[in-house]
């Protein structure tokens, strides 16, 4: 049966990432190897027989910071310039289809769709790509939290600086930020965001015959660590001020998704079969 996932991809590395400064409203861009490490992971996780099949995606939800829309741009997702709401940051990264085996008459035909090689016979070549459905948004919903007072400057710096003024130890999932957002603040605009997807992308979907949904129900965020760790704790219901216990580096990628097929039954994904449906494929052409 059908079970909807939402993708989670923190952006690529910065300079500030990489020495550990709180990162809110500062508009970093990414570092040449944040860019050269998102293209990988887009030939990586993207195509049709990948982890992010892009005709699946209903909607990509993108923070406004250019370190999430660069990230995007990157992925390789098939996304145009015309179909980004944002004047481009650089060059977008050509489509990743993912290698895929299809029938076909031979290598160098013109129905071999750009065929490499022939394995026993089949065609292993390039999937259709450039099928993106999704509309991009741009949205203040899922831009990193506010660090307020501590905006650019380390967990070491502030540790320093409280143990200076006499306050306790801090904790952002406990305490919020100083002249930035509280947890509940957080909580908040990520329930809402929560709701709005469910709502409008998986209802329809959840629980139907596997290959009877046509409308695409998969949802993309790309975002910021410290936002995407609280909407994956949101996401199962956890309060965030107990802090979610879970980590995204930059350039990292999450899955979320239900049990059982039932969206009452949110769950965080640890892993997948990536290839599964491709698989099937091959073996049913066999018989």
């Amino acid at each position: 049966m059908t079970t909807p996932r939402v993708f989670i991809i923190r952006h690529g590395e910065t300079e500030w990432s990489l020495n550990g400064r709180h990162t809110g409203t500062s508009d970093i861009p990414l570092t040449a190897n944040g860019e050269k490490r998102i293209r990988a992971t887009g030939r990586a996780l993207v195509g049709a027989d990948r982890l992010i099949v892009t005709k699946n995606l209903a909607h990509i939800y993108v923070s406004p910071r250019k370190r999430a829309q660069r990230t995007l741009e990157l992925l390789g997702l098939g996304c145009k310039e015309g179909d980004i709401p944002w004047d481009k940051h650089g060059d977008i990264a050509e489509t990743n289809q993912g290698d895929r085996v299809v029938k076909g008459p031979g290598v160098g035909s013109d129905r071999d769709g750009g065929a490499e090689k022939s394995i026993d016979g089949r065609i292993v070549g390039k999937a259709n790509g450039g099928d993106i459905r999704a509309k991009v948004e741009v949205t203040e919903a899922i831009r990193e939290w506010d660090y307020g007072d501590y905006e650019g400057i380390t967990s070491k710096q502030i540790a320093e600086q409280r143990q200076k003024d006499g306050a306790e130890e801090w904790n952002i999932w406990r305490d919020g930020c100083p002249g930035g957002e509280s947890p509940q603040q957080i909580t908040q605009r990520l329930d809402d965001l929560i709701d709005d997807i469910r709502t409008r992308f998986h209802a329809h979907a959840i629980g139907k015959p596997k290959g009877s949904v046509k409308e695409p129900y998969d949802v993309l965020i790309i975002a910021h660590g410290h936002i995407l760790r609280a909407f994956a704790g949101r996401w199962v219901a956890k309060n965030i001020a107990d802090n979610p216990s879970l980590i995204l580096e930059a350039g990292g990628v999450g899955t979320l998704s239900y049990e059982h097929h039932k969206l009452n039954e949110p769950a965080i994904l640890l892993g997948g079969a990536f290839m599964s449906d491709v698989i099937e494929a091959v073996e049913e052409e066999k018989k």
